[in-house]
């Protein structure tokens, strides 16, 4: 109920009862209204800004439950990525040598990761961090889970031929051990013609002339015939980037792009070329470069025989070639 009001009448000198017009009521009417709507937004800010609804409290906890799950996952990732990287370490360490096969180069590895930011999406909300850093590591462990797949396909690849592998490896000396004797080895070695030292690049057998030379290994022969210094001789190439030189040869009754296997006559110890003595001058080569054919002789020797052979052939003696 609205309360009288009075106003005084100077003419009258009396107090009479104020009338109110409509367009008073509308200004009054106007003013409660504005005044009730600031007081509204006012309320309504404060409200927003100092207090939660029992819905906002309710989304906060499944916010914070939500970052913990991510930070676990994080975490799940990091142990996850540890144990590829120990797969791979044992794929390029132990597997791919039992095979002898080049390991994954690093780049490989991580092809396909990074390059264009392809998290952009991702971007632009509070708890954009840590679902970006997640998401790549994911994306990072997914595309190294794919190389390591095709890693293992290459490798059971080369499981069905490790047969055949093996049969291609040198693995005997070109001379029966009872028939010869390592009288030189590989490295720098003082030449008992040339009289100066020079690298040799293989080892010298020594056996009397015309004792049986074989193949060390499955292959196919790819030269025969005469060879600067090396007089006589015959190169088998064995595959697997493996390939066997035999120098100094008597006779040799195989032939170009003839087939062999390991333990096969291939000729006769002789003492042609740039040589004082019947030998046979033998080199392995892995990749084109020449290694010490030495290592390569241990289906021949039990473990002890094996070490006196190493002794032998790294003594610093004369080379006969």
């Amino acid at each position: 109920m609205l309360r009288v009001k009075y106003k005084y009448n100077p003419k009258s000198l009396s107090y009479e009862k104020a009338r109110i017009t409509p367009s008073g009521i509308i200004l009054r009417l106007f003013g409660y209204l504005l005044a009730g709507c600031f007081f509204s937004f006012l309320i309504i800010i404060l409200a927003y800004n100092f207090f939660e609804s029992p819905k906002e409290r309710a989304q906060r906890r499944e916010i914070e439950q939500f970052k913990l799950q991510y930070q676990l996952l994080d975490d799940r990732l990091d142990q996850v990525s540890t144990v590829l990287g120990d797969m791979q370490d044992r794929d390029d360490n132990i597997y791919r040598i039992i095979f002898e096969s080049e390991p994954i180069p690093s780049s490989a590895r991580k092809a396909g990761y990074g390059g264009v930011n392809r998290y952009a999406k991702l971007d632009g909300y509070r708890n954009s961090d840590i679902i970006i850093e997640t998401t790549k590591k994911l994306d990072m462990i997914m595309s190294r889970v794919y190389v390591q797949s095709k890693s293992f396909d290459d490798l059971f690849e080369l499981a069905k031929n490790k047969e055949k592998m093996m049969l291609s490896i040198p693995a005997i000396q070109p001379i029966k051990k009872e028939d010869g004797r390592i009288v030189s080895g590989y490295g720098q070695r003082f030449h008992s013609i040339l009289k100066v030292r020079r690298m040799h690049w293989g080892i010298d057998i020594s056996a009397p002339q015309g004792t049986p030379i074989y193949a060390t290994a499955n292959g196919e022969v790819n030269f025969t015939g005469r060879k600067g210094t090396y007089g006589n001789t015959v190169m088998i190439n064995h595959g697997y980037g493996y390939e066997t030189l035999y120098g100094h040869m008597d006779k040799i009754i195989i032939k170009r792009k003839q087939f062999v296997k390991r333990g096969q006559l291939i000729g006769y110890v002789g003492n042609t070329g740039l040589s004082e003595a019947p030998h046979v001058h033998y080199e392995v080569l892995k990749d084109g470069k020449k290694i010490n054919p030495v290592n390569f002789f241990y289906n021949d020797f039990t473990p002890e025989e094996f070490e006196m052979v190493l002794e032998l052939a790294s003594r610093d003696n004369q080379a006969l070639s």
